[in-house]
């Protein structure tokens, strides 16, 4: 069977593609994270495999919704930029960021972390900064000039 291509459709611009790229790359990241997580608990005892699976769980299904919706992002499918803008976008990166905000508002400082930090806790920091960097930057790419034109043209 042969595909029929869209004659209007043409290939996403580069920022539309480096957006749905960045989203892949906060996925990555996130299920690093996850890895260490889950790693340090049970290495740690302080949480058995039983306990940590229904929140893996729940990561890996976010994680593949979130490639799912990254792929039809780049086939120019507006509902997707706005999905992922509104739950991602916002809802990702608040629960990215607040635990960490929160410490700092309490008297946390940066330099105290770092100084306090084992190589577990500077790979871990590491990836998180990574990981809202790639969203934010993903979230500002999808609603570019030239994205919103191929989002209006799909």
């Amino acid at each position: 069977m042969s595909t029929v291509m869209d004659p209007r459709r043409t290939d996403p611009p580069p920022v539309v593609q480096t957006a749905a790229t960045l989203w892949l790359a906060a996925v990555a990241f996130g299920a690093f994270e996850t890895v260490l997580m889950v790693s340090q608990l049970l290495y740690e005892g302080t949480a058995t495999f039983a306990e940590v699976l229904p929140q893996a769980g729940v990561r890996v299904a976010v994680f593949a919704a979130a490639v799912f919706l990254a792929l039809r992002l780049r086939r120019g499918e507006n509902w997707a930029r706005l999905t992922l803008a509104a739950t991602l976008g916002i809802f990702g990166t608040l629960s990215l960021v607040i635990e960490p905000v929160q410490w700092l508002l309490a008297g946390g400082s940066i330099s105290e972390a770092v100084a306090g930090a084992d190589a577990m806790g500077l790979i871990f920091a590491a990836s998180r900064i990574l990981h809202v960097v790639a969203v934010l930057g993903a979230v500002t790419l999808m609603f570019q000039p030239r994205a919103n034109a191929y989002f209006k043209s799909a």
